[in-house]
């Protein structure tokens, strides 16, 4: 049973999502100006990766002191000081002048923007019960997914108008309107609530319980190599893919992505909508991860082998890709689940950690391949469709050792 009454509790999901909806907006706003950006600063695909993954960098490593704040001082106070720098962040973006400048910012908004799920998803934890958590989490990754929708068309109407810089200062304003909404509407952090037998006395506030956990070190896997690489390809190289690879125009690709984030929108609601049958089912994060995973493996395999033979096929076979990897999302309130709800803060976070550090090596990695595959001779495109296939045997690698693991280990029941 939720701890906040339903319409509290639908006020505050709201004010969350709002702020998580400007996160994914601003983290994968790099793929649709990518060509602007290029243009301008002279970059080549390791600078784009890099610069892409600035962002996830800068959103790693605040991630352990984040968990260790959120479960000390509560989501609502943590997320407002976050998100002041990321309206430095933005600001900052706007007014680059170099590569170096847009690294920066990039780095920045990373920083403020990182606390924009893990906030609300610990006091879900605390403040819903466990349908209701899985629910609230997919519904949170589907206003994320409105964000990534906003990134690509939305953005490549207004660019021409306003341009890229006015842009940023826009995004600077809405993240003060997500500040006053969460400051008015999200509760103030009781000690203890939520918390059976209420806060441990034995606490020392470390992660020594979450890094020796034999259940996070088996999700572990998949979240840095296949969740982090879904996202790796989403936010940044899926729309490069399909200019160079499959010849669409900046246009024709940022019409893909679109539909490519309308699509994983529509999926996340259906987790959202699933989810609580799911769990009454006896159907774990485990499983479901463990069946599903296989697809899109399939997919991008099939991506990369048409390549440009079937080039109009591309958004299609992309969209289906991303959609069949939202399975391996179900493992993060898994493993919020997994642990005892003053751990939550802790847990969430290391686990983002996870997700983020593999973001950023999979961005510049992929970046880096295309590099290294062009300075060996190869064509633009076949650059691309090797680094796409060294990255979908690191994949499929990652999934042998989970399933491996799986095995071999028992499962963590989720704690009340």
């Amino acid at each position: 049973m939720n701890l906040l009454p339903r319409r509290a509790a639908i006020v505050v999901f709201l004010a969350f999502a709002f702020s998580y909806f400007l996160s994914t907006l601003i983290r994968a706003i790099t793929a649709t100006l990518s060509p602007a950006l290029t243009q301008e600063f002279a970059l080549n695909a390791r600078d784009l990766g890099l610069l892409a993954g600035g962002y996830f960098l800068g959103f790693a490593v605040t991630q352990l002191p984040l968990g260790r704040w959120l479960d000390r001082h509560g989501p609502g106070r943590v997320i407002l000081c976050f998100l002041g720098v990321a309206v430095l962040g933005c600001l900052a973006f706007a007014q680059a002048t170099s590569f170096g400048g847009l690294l920066l910012a990039r780095m920045l908004c990373g920083v403020g923007l990182s606390a924009c799920l893990m906030a609300p998803l610990t006091g879900y934890r605390r403040w819903f019960s466990a349908p209701s958590l899985l629910r609230a989490n997919s519904w949170m990754l589907m206003t994320g997914s409105f964000g990534l929708v906003a990134s690509t068309l939305p953005v490549q109407w207004l660019v021409p108008v306003v341009g890229w810089r006015v842009l940023f200062m826009g995004l600077a304003v809405l993240v003060l309107l997500a500040m006053a909404m969460i400051a008015y509407k999200v509760p103030a952090w009781q000690k203890g609530q939520g918390v059976i037998g209420g806060e441990p006395k034995t606490d020392d506030n470390s992660y020594r319980e979450v890094w020796k956990s034999q259940y996070f070190r088996k999700m572990a896997t998949v979240g840095f190599f296949n969740y982090g690489g879904l996202l790796a390809i989403q936010t940044l190289w899926a729309s490069p893919w399909m200019m160079q690879v499959s010849g669409y125009t900046a246009m024709q690709a940022a019409t893909s992505m679109f539909w490519v984030n309308v699509s994983m929108l529509s999926t996340f609601w259906l987790w959202g909508m699933i989810s609580p049958w799911l769990v009454r089912k006896g159907w774990d994060a485990e499983c479901l991860i463990g069946i599903g995973l296989p697809l899109s493996f399939l997919l991008l395999a099939l991506n990369i082998t048409c390549g440009q033979t079937y080039s109009e096929i591309s958004g299609v076979l992309i969209a289906l890709y991303c959609m069949s990897c939202t399975v391996v999302a179900l493992a993060q309130p898994a493993v919020g689940l997994a642990f005892p709800a003053h751990l939550a803060g802790r847990a969430l976070s290391a686990y983002n950690l996870v997700i983020f550090t593999g973001v950023f090596s999979m961005q510049w990695g992929i970046g880096l391949l295309i590099d290294g595959f062009g300075a060996l001779g190869w064509s633009r495109s076949l650059s691309y469709q090797g680094a796409m296939a060294v990255f979908l045997t690191i994949g499929v690698a990652s999934y042998v050792n989970f399933i491996s693991s799986k095995r071999h280990g028992k499962n963590q029941k989720p704690h009340a």
